[in-house]
C-alpha cells in the first residue's frame, strides 16, 4: 500500500526546524519538504502576492506528491495565507504561528520580544495573540530580513559574522523597555536554526521559544491512526527554482533525511 507523505512547506530552509521536531516524534514518517526558492524571501514581499502565491503552489504540490497532510512551516505564509489554503485544499493543513502563548507562560519579567520577518511582526494576528495570551506583558517586535539570510547562508556552509546576530537582537533589546525582556519568541522558522548563535551574541541570558514542538505534537495527533512504514523512503526536497544555491544545500538537506532533490 502506498504511504502518502507529510508535506512541509516554507519559502526557504526555515521549515527544516519544524521537520526536525516532527521527525524526532515520528522518525518513520515519509516526508516531502518544499521550498519556494523562486519566491524567497516572503518576509519582504507584498502580502497580496503571498496570499495568491501560496495556495496556488500548494495546489500544485498536492497534485504531484499526494500528501496526507500539509504543514505550512512558515510564520509569514501562515499568518497571511492559512485560511485561503484551507479553503482551497481538501486536506488537513497545519499552520505555524508565533509562540506568544508559551512565551507568556514562562516569562518572569513580563516582557517578551517577538523576532520574526517584517511581514509577520506587523500582522494583526500577532496583535490578537498578544491580546489573548500576553495581555499583562510588554511585547516588543522586530523584523529582521538579514537573520533569515544568515540562516540560509549557514546551512550552505558559509561563515556568518557574529555581528549579524547581535544586530538582530539589538533591534529588540534596544527598544524602550527592551532591557526588561527575558524571553524571545523566534517567530520565523529559520531562526531556531541559528538559536545557538543568537544566544552566544546576546549581551545577557535570554530564553528562546519557538513553536516547532507544538506543531510536531499536532502532526502526531492528526496522524495517530496511521501505521508508518518500518523503513520509509528517503525524504524529498523540492524547490520552485533549482540552481547552484539550492544544490549547495544538499549536505544540510541530507542531515535532515532529505536525500533527493526535485524541481517543481
Amino acid at each position: 500500500m502506498e504511504m502518502r507523505p507529510v508535506l512541509f512547506f516554507d519559502s526557504g530552509i526555515g521549515g527544516l526546524s519544524v521537520l526536525a521536531a516532527a521527525r524526532a516524534l515520528m522518525p518513520q514518517m515519509p516526508v516531502v519538504y518544499a521550498a519556494d526558492s523562486a519566491g524567497f524571501p516572503y518576509g519582504t514581499r507584498p502580502e497580496g502576492e503571498i496570499a495568491a502565491r501560496v495556495p496556488a503552489l500548494l495546489g500544485r504540490l498536492a497534485e504531484r506528491y499526494r500528501p496526507r497532510l500539509i504543514v505550512i512551516a512558515c510564520n509569514t505564509a501562515s499568518t497571511i495565507a492559512l485560511a485561503a489554503v484551507r479553503a482551497a485544499l481538501d486536506l488537513p493543513i497545519v499552520g505555524t504561528v508565533p509562540a506568544i502563548k508559551p512565551a507568556a507562560l514562562v516569562s518572569t519579567t513580563r516582557a517578551i520580544g517577538v523576532l520574526g520577518t517584517q511581514a509577520t511582526v506587523r500582522q494583526a494576528y500577532v496583535d490578537n495573540l498578544t491580546h489573548e495570551f500576553a495581555g499583562d506583558c510588554l511585547v516588543l517586535r522586530h523584523g529582521s530580513a538579514d537573520l533569515v539570510a544568515a540562516a540560509e547562508e549557514k546551512l550552505r556552509g558559509h561563515p556568518i559574522a557574529p555581528g549579524r546576530y547581535r544586530a538582530a537582537l539589538d533591534g529588540l533589546l534596544g527598544q524602550a523597555g527592551g532591557d526588561r525582556i527575558d524571553t524571545v519568541v523566534l517567530a520565523c522558522t529559520h531562526f531556531p536554526l541559528v538559536e545557538a548563535e543568537l544566544a552566544a551574541a546576546s549581551p545577557r541570558t535570554l530564553r528562546f521559544v519557538d513553536g516547532s514542538a507544538g506543531i510536531a505534537r499536532r502532526i502526531a495527533h492528526l496522524t495517530r491512526d496511521l501505521a508508518w512504514p518500518a523503513t520509509p523512503a528517503p525524504g524529498v526536497a523540492v524547490f520552485t527554482r533549482l540552481g547552484d544555491a539550492e544544490h549547495a544545500l544538499a549536505p544540510a538537506l541530507a542531515a535532515f533525511g532529505l536525500a533527493r532533490i526535485d524541481a517543481l
